[in-house]
């Protein structure tokens, strides 16, 4: 028996009885730390956890009885320079394993974690650090990370003090010099210092797609949401090896490559890199034996235009993505040169999985799936009310009767943008959305990037879709521009793919290209060639930074 099913059951004969019978159930002071890693590092402590590849090449294997022991001298260092249960920690640490070291660490003090990306300026840190009440941070001491924490300091009230990973600074504590010497024994903290499942012990900052960041608290019960994305979609295999692409500053992270990957006893594979490169990755899925990877759709958009057939991806048996719809042109190339279909899901930082193509059902190409068994999921109009099969709406959670596992406890701080996302019994995710007879939901779009033209509503994803089946494409974001009698035209802004140059012929082939593709009317009016498009850390594109874009050079 695999640790997780000490908490759920892992057999089901398919997608109704998972729906019906997939239950959580946990003691009221489950802690991950203690009852998932430390439990696993009792049993099996020789069993390998992660394989870590530097931004050097440097490799290193970790057990899970490596992790009980890191995480323990960490939490004694953490604890004897006054981090506490409930105190607010930021971790900026790219891919580095002390990562993983830390996080478990302030799990079991009950302290509450804050990834956060390496990207941040000077500007970015001081908002969080005062909204966030940062207490300490944790960074890894590589290009301008820690003298940005520095200069952000002066003007950061509730900043305490600082710890470096693989590096010395005055001022600093030393992540690696100050654990060194502790103990390897963490009691487990009773009485008021007991961490309880609803006790908050993680907070995001969202990837900012439609504005600045917001921060997203979850509780104690969140890591135990992820057995259904490790098991049930992720499908990991215990004795494999599991890759999610992804950067311990954003959510995906800790989706794909730590609470439910390790709850089902697999190993992760963390690969570091400063630019990425589908070639060296691809050579890396090949040489490590990967056998089941996660990735946004950007990377399997690289991946197709690449000679997949010429690298050797026979250890793979699993292919998932998240974070935007995936275009099915994208899932055709992949399956043509791997055998392997991508399997879809959706989610949110405030959420874990709440649609997938589940293990135990027919997937769909370009469906998001059905919803999961944690989550009572819906499409509804403006109104509020349940949509046909059919038309489209918005994807709600309802949360009348319980709020369950996985779903956020609020924007803190921010009572009123929580009331805006969750009121009247749903939690409103802000994504369009249409359902099939048969319980499939297909994406249409955020409610914001719907485009009304002459009396239509467009939905950008169908035009990007039809746009990534031309060769000449490899990738593409779909806007409405102002127009003074359509109200708002299409507009496709495209990177090109290798060997492709912009043209007035070339613009005119995309526009037929998309006329037969789907309906004539959709078609983009205005075409914008760039060398990239803007993004978010998690790979995520940036659609309102290209409608300000639109609105200053269209809309005058």
């Amino acid at each position: 028996m695999r640790i997780f099913e000490k908490y759920t059951g892992s057999d089901f004969e398919d997608y109704y009885d998972f729906k019906k019978n997939f239950r959580i159930n946990a003691p009221e002071n489950f802690n991950y730390g203690f009852d998932i890693l430390d439990e696993l590092a009792n049993e099996k402590p020789d069993k390998l956890a992660m394989i870590w590849i530097g931004i050097s090449g440097e490799e290193k294997r970790f057990t899970f009885g490596d992790f009980k022991k890191m995480s323990n001298r960490a939490a004694n260092f953490f604890t004897r320079i006054g981090i506490k249960k409930g105190d607010m920690v930021m971790l900026i640490l790219k891919r580095r394993y002390e990562f993983w070291v830390s996080m478990l660490a302030l799990h079991k003090i009950g302290a509450i974690a804050v990834p956060a990306t390496h990207l941040l300026t000077k500007k970015d840190i001081v908002y969080r650090n005062n909204y966030g009440d940062i207490s300490t941070i944790i960074c890894v001491d590589e290009g301008e990370i820690a003298d940005h924490v520095e200069a952000a300091e002066p003007e950061s009230a509730t900043l305490k003090r600082k710890i470096l990973v693989k590096g010395k600074r005055d001022g600093w504590y030393s992540f690696d010099e100050e654990t060194e010497n502790e103990s390897e024994v963490f009691e487990r903290p009773s009485g008021e210092n007991e961490t309880k499942l609803k006790d908050p012990m993680l907070m995001f900052f969202t990837s900012g797609t439609t504005g600045m960041p917001k921060m997203v608290l979850h509780n104690n019960s969140y890591p135990l949401a992820h057995i259904q994305t490790a098991v049930f979609w992720h499908n990991v295999d215990p004795e494999g090896i599991h890759f999610t692409v992804s950067d311990s500053g954003w959510g995906k992270c800790l989706w794909g490559k730590f609470y439910g990957q390790w709850a089902a006893e697999t190993a992760v594979f963390v690969y570091e890199f400063d630019k990425f490169d589908p070639k060296a990755m691809l050579e890396i899925i090949s040489k490590y034996r990967i056998t089941t990877f996660c990735a946004p759709p950007t990377i399997y958009r690289y991946f197709i235009k690449e000679d997949l057939k010429s690298y050797d991806l026979s250890a793979l048996k699993y292919a998932t993505t998240a974070g935007e719809a995936l275009n099915p042109e994208v899932f055709d190339q992949f399956k043509a040169a791997t055998g392997i279909d991508i399997k879809e899901a959706f989610g949110q930082t405030e959420t874990t999985a709440i649609l997938g193509n589940w293990i135990c059902m027919k997937g769909q190409k370009g469906s998001l799936g059905r919803p999961s068994p944690l989550y009572k999921v819906d499409i509804v109009d403006n109104d509020g009310v349940p949509c046909p099969p059919g038309e489209p709406g918005e994807i709600i959670v309802y949360t009348d009767r319980q709020v369950p596992y996985g779903l956020f406890l609020g924007y803190y701080k921010d009572e009123e943008l929580t009331k805006q996302a969750w009121d009247k019994g749903m939690y409103h995710t802000g994504d369009l959305a249409w359902r099939d007879e048969r319980g499939y939901y297909w994406y249409v779009g955020r409610k914001d990037d719907v485009i009304k033209s002459s009396g239509y509503r467009i939905g950008p994803f169908e035009v990007e879709s039809a746009l990534m089946e031309h060769p000449a494409v490899l990738e593409t974001s779909i806007t409405g521009v102002p127009h003074p009698e359509r109200g708002q035209v299409v507009k496709a802004t495209i990177v090109l793919a290798k060997g492709y140059e912009p043209s007035d012929a070339l613009i005119k082939e995309l526009q037929d290209h998309v006329k037969k593709a789907t309906a004539p009317y959709k078609y983009p009016r205005v075409i914008e060639f760039v060398d990239e498009l803007p993004k978010t850390i998690s790979g995520k594109i940036k659609r309102f930074e290209i409608r300000k874009r639109d609105q200053e050079k269209y809309g005058k």
